[in-house]
């Protein structure tokens, strides 16, 4: 699978292009920003791209009203294929949001229900739909919303009709845009049998065709698997990276990537640091000489890594009560700086190392603020070194070797009467 040795680089179109937040019918072509970025995507060693929601849609793109035109205040369906033919020749693969757990109340069907009533042909293609209640919006009939969020109404995916619609929806992206993936926002609330489904009408439409799911916890095989989905999003993982440096207790963290390799060898979970949802890294930690450990160690564990776009130089942006917007901006252009350059090296090394992205995995050295790991891949080892600490540190193991090369500065490094690592640094010793 081409996803398992990728670098994703997460863009949320409408913040990325600076569109308005409420769609206003004016066809823009903002899209073509992305073609813009592609020397700084690459850049930062990404090799692909994941799209959040770019279809037409109320507001934010989660509320879909057409999944078969792009959002205009996007740009055109024609628009997107050119950016999208721009990425491929560039080399990047593709991924887009799959939102089909719920629409916005403008979705086309779910207008003609309003409009119609008892007589509308959509009125089975919603959850508990009935015409005996109301809603708050006040129109004389009751439907489920997303976890009671009414402004997103939930899809009857036991609907073969809806199910067909949205498996159209996708043969058409994959004609007209030629997608290689699909993020499924909410994976978690989708049907088991609608995500075989998926599984098997996808692999149909596209070899090696990708699909990711949002999933918070528990037991990710229950949706990872050879039935439904590709890998899920990491987010065990997301909270041990940060949370072991603010805390100073990296037992955290590898007791988490201890665990996940155990139980999901052989998988690639897409592992990141911050997305659209939460708050950025860069506002997070409580030590900004933290932030260029915590990349060091998202292109250095088991996994996939993901970008979120603009925290590769640091943007600050916190997840507010009721708003997301600090969280999606718009950024005239890239502001790379050293943690850029910092970010560029590690995504090489991934991409290019075998053993740090198919490698083993097994704990070395551990202390409250110091980690060591090995990955190793037939013979080839790489031993990832982190301090956290404002000290320096001399580390006493069996590296079984005389000397490395550091991957990350090209200097040599030799074993020899202990390891010291410099204050806030981390290496990649390969072997």
């Amino acid at each position: 699978m081409w996803a398992n040795n990728s670098v994703f680089y997460q863009i949320y179109p409408f913040g990325f292009c600076g569109a308005p937040k409420e769609n206003d019918g004016i066809t823009v072509n903002r899209i073509r920003k992305v073609a813009e970025w592609i020397p700084h995507i690459h850049k930062t060693g990404a090799n692909a791209i994941y799209f959040c929601p770019i279809f037409s849609s109320d507001r934010h793109g989660y509320d879909t009203r057409d999944y078969r035109m792009v959002d205009a205040r996007l740009g055109s369906n024609a628009d997107f294929a050119a950016v999208c033919k721009s990425l491929h020749t560039a080399g990047f693969h593709i991924v887009l949001d799959g939102v089909f757990n719920h629409v916005g109340r403008g979705f086309w069907a779910f207008q003609d229900v309003l409009k119609n009533r008892e007589r509308s042909l959509y009125k089975d293609w919603f959850v508990n739909l009935r015409f005996d209640a109301d809603n708050g919006y006040h129109d004389g009939l009751w439907y489920e919303g997303w976890e009671g969020h009414y402004e997103l109404v939930k899809l009857n995916l036991q609907n073969p009709a809806v199910v067909q619609h949205l498996f159209d929806a996708i043969a058409g992206w994959v004609r007209e845009f030629d997608i290689d993936g699909l993020r499924l926002d909410v994976a978690y609330s989708l049907p088991p049998d609608f995500l075989r489904g998926l599984h098997t009408f996808c692999n149909g439409l596209k070899p090696d065709f990708y699909l990711l799911g949002e999933v918070m916890h528990g037991d990710y095989r229950r949706m990872m698997n050879d039935e439904m989905l590709n890998s899920v999003t990491n987010y065990q993982a997301y909270k041990g990276l940060w949370s072991s440096f603010n805390s100073m207790n990296l037992f955290e963290i590898n007791s988490t990537l201890e665990s996940q390799y155990g139980l999901y060898k052989g998988t690639a979970l897409l592992n990141f640091v911050d997305n659209h949802d939460v708050t950025r890294v860069a506002s997070i930690l409580t030590n900004p000489a933290h932030l260029k450990l915590i990349y060091a160690l998202l292109f250095a564990m088991p996994g996939t890594p993901c970008l979120y776009y603009g925290s590769e130089w640091g943007a600050l942006g916190k997840k507010e009560s009721g708003s997301d917007d600090e969280l999606r901006p718009c950024f005239e252009k890239p502001m790379e700086n050293d943690l850029t350059d910092y970010i560029a090296v590690c995504g090489a090394a991934y991409t290019r190392e075998k053993a740090l992205h198919a490698g083993s995995f097994r704990k070395v050295l551990l202390t409250n603020r110091q980690y060591i790991f090995e990955r190793e891949w037939q013979g080839e080892r790489i031993l990832v070194a982190i301090n956290a600490d404002a000290e320096p540190y001399v580390a006493h193991f069996n590296a079984n070797a005389g000397c490395a090369v550091d991957l990350l500065t090209g200097e040599k490094h030799d074993f020899g009467g202990g390891s010291e690592l410099m204050p806030y640094s981390a290496a990649y010793w390969k072997i």
